[in-house]
C-alpha cells in the first residue's frame, strides 16, 4: 500500500465543504459511488465533500487524460464493476488526477471553477445506489470476542471452536437481498422454537443488527486458481459499511447446516466505496495472537500481511427509535469498536475463500462479520449487548430495547483517524426496520 501526495494532510480543496472538520469525504478519501438525479440515468461519481464529482462530466470537459481517462471511462456504465477490475496502477493514477482536478493548488483551478455547475453534483440532490452488480456475497466470522461471547452460552465447555484458529469461518450470503443505505428492511416472518418446545411460525421477535465492515473484491481469478496471500491485497479494490441484518430466534432454530433465512432478508452496505488506496495511511499490523494460539497455516501467512493487512478503523453503531424521532432526539450510540480487533485481515479471508479454487469476481463482496472488540462498548450486535435476550438496555430518554421494534432505525458510522493525516469516513449505513408483511392467503 503506497502513500503518497494524494494523502498529504494539508492538502486542500477548491471545494470549499471538503476543507470542513469532521467531512467523511476530504480530497484525502475520493471514495467511488454510483448515483442518479431524478429523471436521470445512474452514473458513477467522487465524493468530494458534500458534492459528487461526475465522473462523465469530468470526461466530456477532457480532464482526464491517459491512463486516468482509461480508468475513468471503465467507469461509464451504472456500476463500478468494470473500475474495479482495473489493474491498481491504473486506479492509482486515477485517484492522482482526481486529486489534482479538485486540488486547490491545481494551477488551472480557474477554469475547472469555471465548469463546476456542470462537473458537481449536490449529494442533497442524488439518489445513491448500490455501487456494483454484486455477483455474491460472503459473509466471515474474524472477530474471536464475538464468537467467544455467544459461545459462553451455546457451548460453554468449548466457546471458540476449534477451526476459528486455524482458518477464517464463513457462510455463502444471498446477494440478490444486499440493499443500499437508506432502503429500509422489512422484519421477517420464519420459523422458530419457543423456550417451551413448541414451533410456530411468524413475525421474527428478536431482530438484530451486526456492524461489519465490507470489502469489494477488483481482479478476480479463474474457477481452479487460487489467490495467494501474498497477491490478494491487490485484489482489494475497496471497503464499504455492512450490516448484517439477523433473526436470532430463526436463526437458532433452523442453523443446523448454517445460517439461511435468518440472514437473506436484508444486506444493507453503504454507498460509497473507500478505496484500498485512500486507507493507506491507517493500515495496521494483523491481530496480535494470544500465546498458545497456532500461527497462521503457510497459506495464511505473508511477513507484509502481517505487517500491514489490518485496519485502524473507528467504528460505531447508532439507534434511532420512533419517539426519539418524534421529539427531536439524535440518534444514540450503543457500540464504539475498531477494526483492529479482527483475529483474520481481508487478505487472508480471499485467499482462504480461493484456496479450493473458488473463483472470484469484480464486485463480489466479502463481510467481516460483527466487528466486536474486547470491551463492553465493543459489543456490535444487540445479541451481545442484551446477552441474548437476557437483559435489556435504557436509553437516555428512558425506553429500554432487547431486540430491535418496528420503525427503529440503525446507523452505521465509520472513521480512520492517525496522527499525520486527514482523517476519512465512509459516510452512514442506514436502515429503517418496517412491520413483517401478512402472509399472503392462498387462492380459492
Amino acid at each position: 500500500m503506497q502513500i503518497d501526495g494524494t494523502h498529504r494532510p494539508d492538502l486542500r480543496s477548491w471545494v470549499e465543504s471538503a476543507d470542513e472538520p469532521g467531512t467523511d469525504f476530504p480530497i484525502q478519501n475520493l471514495p467511488y459511488g454510483i448515483f442518479r438525479r431524478q429523471g436521470e440515468p445512474a452514473r458513477s461519481g467522487v465524493a468530494i465533500g458534500d458534492q459528487i464529482l461526475d465522473l462523465t462530466a469530468a470526461l466530456k470537459a477532457g480532464l482526464l487524460q491517459g491512463p486516468a481517462e482509461a480508468a475513468a471511462r471503465l467507469a461509464a456504465g451504472p456500476t463500478l464493476n468494470a473500475l474495479m477490475a482495473a489493474d491498481p496502477s491504473a486506479l492509482r493514477a486515477l485517484r492522482a488526477r482526481l486529486s489534482q482536478i479538485l486540488s486547490a493548488e491545481n494551477p488551472d483551478r480557474r477554469r475547472v471553477m469555471d465548469m463546476a455547475a456542470s462537473l458537481l453534483v449536490p449529494m442533497a440532490e442524488a439518489q445513491l445506489e448500490l455501487p456494483a452488480a454484486i455477483g455474491s456475497f460472503t459473509d466471515f466470522l474474524t472477530s474471536i470476542y464475538h464468537t467467544e461471547r455467544g459461545g459462553r452460552i451455546t457451548r460453554p465447555e468449548s466457546p471458540v471452536p476449534a477451526p476459528f484458529r486455524y482458518m477464517p469461518i464463513a457462510y455463502n450470503g444471498r446477494a440478490t437481498s444486499v440493499r443500499a443505505s437508506g432502503e429500509a428492511v422489512r422484519r421477517p416472518n420464519g420459523q422458530w422454537r419457543r423456550p417451551d418446545g413448541h414451533v410456530q411460525f411468524g413475525p421474527c421477535e428478536q431482530l438484530d443488527f451486526e456492524l461489519e465492515v465490507g470489502m469489494f473484491v477488483g481482479r478476480g481469478n479463474p474457477l481452479g486458481e487460487p489467490i495467494a496471500i501474498a497477491e490478494a491485497p491487490r485484489r482489494i479494490f475497496g471497503f464499504c459499511l455492512l450490516n448484517d441484518w439477523s433473526a436470532r430466534d430463526i436463526q437458532r432454530w433452523e442453523s443446523a447446516l448454517g445460517p439461511f433465512l435468518s440472514k437473506s432478508l436484508s444486506t444493507t452496505i453503504s454507498c460509497w466505496v473507500v478505496t484500498a488506496d485512500a486507507l493507506a495511511p491507517f493500515r495496521a499490523g494483523a491481530f496480535a495472537r494470544p500465546p498458545g494460539d497456532p500461527p497462521p497455516l503457510p497459506y495464511l501467512h505473508s511477513d507484509t500481511d502481517q505487517a500491514q493487512g489490518g485496519l485502524d478503523l473507528n467504528l460505531e453503531a447508532y439507534l434511532l427509535t420512533p419517539r426519539m424521532r418524534r421529539d427531536g432526539a439524535k440518534p444514540e450510540c450503543i457500540c464504539r469498536t475498531n477494526f483492529i480487533h479482527m483475529y483474520w485481515t481481508f487478505a487472508q479471508m480471499l485467499a482462504h475463500h480461493t484456496s479450493n479454487g473458488c473463483n472470484m469476481r469484480p464486485g463480489d463482496l466479502i463481510g467481516s462479520g460483527t466487528t466486536s472488540g474486547p470491551r463492553d462498548e465493543n459489543r456490535a450486535c444487540l445479541a451481545e449487548i442484551s446477552q441474548r435476550g437476557a437483559q435489556s438496555f435504557t436509553l437516555p430518554n428512558g425506553e429500554t430495547r432487547t431486540w430491535l421494534e418496528d420503525g427503529d432505525e440503525v446507523i452505521l458510522r465509520a472513521r480512520a483517524v492517525r496522527e499525520g493525516f486527514a482523517p476519512i469516513g465512509f459516510g452512514e449505513c442506514r436502515a429503517v426496520v418496517e412491520p413483517a408483511p401478512p402472509w399472503p392467503k392462498a387462492h380459492q
